[in-house]
C-alpha cells in the first residue's frame, strides 16, 4: 500500500510542476486584426535549402502562400531567379498578397546578374503584386560585395524598374556607408536587438528600435534626404543560445513581436517581420538559434499566435504522459525490490526515477526538434540512448546505496565508461563553446540526466554521512588513473567559456564605438556573460559532471566493488 500512495503523491507532484511551468502568458497587446503589415517569406521545407539548391514545388509554394495570407497582407522575399522563386508573385496574386521582392546577390557575378535579370523581369511583369524591390541582403555585412559594385547593381534595377527600389542591411551599415541613402529610393534596415553587439533585453527591444529608428532618420535628413524607412527585419528567436540578456522563447518572440508593432503603430514606422516560417537550413550557418524565427514551425504549425495569451509549450503534457509511462512501467518492474525498502529511501528513490523520466522525454524531444540533419538525428539517437543506460545504472547504484547492498563489479564498471563517454563528449562541447561559440546553444539539457544523478548520489551521501573524498562518489570496477584528467578538463572548458565569450563581447564594434575606455567594456562584457542565465547554468552542469572525477577518493573504492 505504501508503494500505491507514494506512487500517486509522485504522479500529482510532477503533473502540477508541469501545469504551472506551462501556465499561458500576457505577451502584450494582441496584433490589430491578427494580421501583420509584412512578413519575411523564405518558402522551404523540411530537407530543402538554398545552399543545397533544393526548392519546394508550386504546390508546396501554394499550400504557404494561403497560409501566409491568414497572417500577413505582404509578404518580403529574397531571391528572384533560383529555382522555384519566379512563381511566388503569381501565387501572391491568387491570395491578395503584395510583394517585396528581392534578389540576392554574393560574391559570384554571373549568380548576381541572373538575380538582378529574374528581379527585373519579374517586377515589370507583376506591377500590380510586386510593390517596391530590393537589391540584395547585408551583403556589405557579410563582405561579399565593394559599395561600389553594390551601387552599380542598385542603379542598373531603378533603370529598368518603375517600382521603389532599397538595398537592405543592419542599420549600421547604413551609417558606415552613408552614400547608400543617396542612392536608394527608401532606406531598408535590419534591426533585431538579439543580435546587437549590446544584447537587448526584450523588454527592452521596442523602446531600442524606436531610438534607432529614429537616429537613421534624423541622419538622411541631415543630408537632405528626407526619404521613406522600411525596418525590412525585426524578430526574436524563438529557441538556442542566450546572448547577453536576450532571452529565446516562444513568449519573448510574441511578446517582441506585439511590442514592434505597438511602437510602429504610435510612430507610423513602416516594418517587415522576420520571419514566416523556421528554416531548418539556416542550422548550418547560425546553430539552433537561426533556424527559430519563425511565427510557423518547419512543419507548418503555428508557434505562437498574434492575439490572445501565448504558451510556452502548449503541448507539454505529451510529454508528461510520456514520462508517466516510462515511470509506471518501472515502478511495475521493479516493485518487489521497491517495496524492500523503508518508506523515506522508497520515495526518494520513487522520486528519482520520476525525474529521470521527465528529464529524457524532455530531452528526446528537444534534441530531435532542433536536429535537422541525418548526422544530427543519428548522434541525438546515441546521445539518449548513452543518457538512458546513465541513469539506469545510476538509479540502480543509488538503490544498492540505499539498500545497504554493493553494486555489482560489472554494472559498476559499465556505468564508469558511460560516465566517462558522456563527459569525455561534454568536454568537446565544452571546448567549442569556449572557442567559437556565438551560434552553439549550451547543451544543458544534454547533461541534465547525468547532472541530476550526481547531485541524488551527494544527497545520498550526505544522508549516511559518507565522506566522498575518501570513498568516492561512483563505484568504479577497476582502477581508472586518469580519471581526474577529464574532470579538470571539464573544469577548464567552463573557465575558457567567460573567456571566450568575455572577449567577444569586449572586441566587438558597435561596443568599441559605445565604450572606447577598455576598462568600462571589459566590465560590461563581464557583466553580460557572468549574468548569461544559459551560461551559468552549464557552467554549474560542468561543475557537477567534474565533482565524481575529481575527488581524490577514486582509487580507493576501486576494489570496492562486488
Amino acid at each position: 500500500m505504501k508503494l500505491v500512495v507514494t506512487v500517486i503523491l509522485i504522479i500529482l507532484l510532477a503533473a502540477t510542476g508541469g501545469w504551472l511551468a506551462n501556465q499561458p502568458q500576457d505577451v502584450g497587446a494582441d496584433v490589430p486584426q491578427g494580421k501583420l503589415n509584412s512578413l519575411s517569406f523564405a518558402p522551404f521545407w523540411e530537407g530543402q535549402g538554398p545552399m543545397d539548391g533544393v526548392f519546394p514545388n508550386v504546390a508546396q509554394l501554394d499550400t504557404d502562400l494561403r497560409l501566409m495570407s491568414e497572417k500577413t497582407r505582404s509578404i518580403r522575399t529574397y531571391a528572384s531567379a533560383e529555382g522555384t522563386m519566379p512563381e511566388i508573385p503569381a501565387l501572391a496574386r491568387k491570395y491578395g498578397l503584395a510583394m517585396i521582392q528581392g534578389a540576392w546577390l554574393g560574391g559570384i557575378k554571373k549568380g548576381n546578374q541572373l538575380e538582378i535579370d529574374g528581379l527585373i523581369r519579374s517586377a515589370n511583369a507583376n506591377p500590380d503584386v510586386v510593390k517596391r524591390v530590393i537589391v540584395g541582403n547585408e551583403v556589405l555585412l557579410r563582405g561579399d560585395l565593394e559599395i561600389n559594385e553594390l551601387i552599380g547593381y542598385i542603379r542598373a534595377v531603378k533603370q529598368a524598374v518603375k517600382q521603389p527600389v532599397s538595398y537592405a542591411d543592419v542599420w549600421s551599415m547604413y551609417m558606415k556607408y552613408p552614400e547608400l541613402i543617396k542612392e536608394v529610393d527608401f532606406i531598408t534596415i535590419h534591426i533585431l536587438p538579439y543580435w546587437e553587439d549590446e544584447p537587448i533585453p526584450v523588454d527592452e527591444a521596442p523602446a531600442h528600435i524606436e531610438r534607432i529608428y529614429k537616429h537613421v532618420q534624423q541622419q538622411a535628413r541631415a543630408m537632405g534626404a528626407d526619404k521613406a524607412i522600411l525596418i525590412g527585419e525585426s524578430g526574436w528567436p524563438s529557441e538556442g543560445r542566450q546572448r547577453g540578456w536576450a532571452v529565446p522563447s516562444v513568449a519573448n518572440e510574441a511578446k517582441f513581436i506585439r511590442g514592434l508593432i505597438s511602437v510602429a503603430s504610435a510612430n507610423g514606422f513602416d516594418y517587415n517581420i522576420v520571419e514566416a516560417i523556421n528554416q531548418s537550413w539556416k542550422s548550418e550557418l547560425e546553430g539552433v538559434v537561426g533556424a527559430n524565427w519563425g511565427l510557423f514551425s518547419v512543419d507548418r504549425e503555428e508557434v505562437f499566435p498574434l492575439t490572445g495569451k501565448v504558451y510556452e509549450d502548449p503541448q507539454w503534457y505529451k510529454g508528461w504522459l510520456a514520462a508517466l509511462a516510462l515511470f509506471l512501467a518501472a515502478v511495475l518492474v521493479f516493485r518487489k525490490p521497491l517495496q524492500a525498502l523503508p518508506i523515506v529511501p522508497m520515495a526518494a528513490l520513487l522520486l528519482a526515477v520520476q525525474i529521470m523520466a521527465l528529464l529524457w522525454t524532455q530531452q528526446i524531444e528537444w534534441l530531435w526538434y532542433t536536429s535537422y540533419t541525418v548526422w544530427q538525428r543519428l548522434l541525438t539517437l546515441a546521445v539518449v540512448g548513452v543518457n538512458a543506460a546513465l541513469a539506469g545504472l545510476m538509479l540502480q547504484y543509488a538503490y544498492t546505496l540505499l539498500a545497504g547492498q554493493t553494486m555489482n563489479v560489472r554494472l559498476a564498471d559499465w556505468l564508469h565508461r558511460l560516465y566517462w563517454l558522456l563527459g569525455g563528449f561534454m568536454a568537446f562541447k565544452g571546448l567549442c563553446l569556449a572557442v567559437n561559440g556565438r551560434y552553439i546553444s549550451f547543451p544543458v539539457l544534454t547533461a541534465s540526466m547525468a547532472v541530476a544523478g550526481v547531485l541524488g548520489l551527494m544527497l545520498i551521501a550526505t544522508g549516511q554521512r559518507r565522506d566522498v573524498l575518501k570513498t568516492g562518489l561512483l563505484p568504479c570496477g577497476r582502477y581508472y588513473a586518469q580519471a581526474h584528467w577529464l574532470g579538470y578538463a571539464l573544469l577548464a572548458t567552463g573557465l575558457g567559456l567567460i573567456v571566450g565569450e568575455t572577449w567577444e563581447f569586449w572586441r566587438s564594434r558597435d561596443l568599441i564605438l559605445a565604450y572606447p575606455g577598455g576598462g568600462g567594456r571589459l566590465l560590461l562584457s563581464l557583466r553580460f556573460t557572468l549574468t548569461n542565465q544559459q551560461l551559468v547554468r552549464w557552467l554549474m552542469c560542468l561543475l557537477v559532471l567534474a565533482a565524481p572525477l575529481c575527488v581524490g577518493g577514486y582509487k580507493s573504492v576501486a576494489n570496492t566493488a562486488k
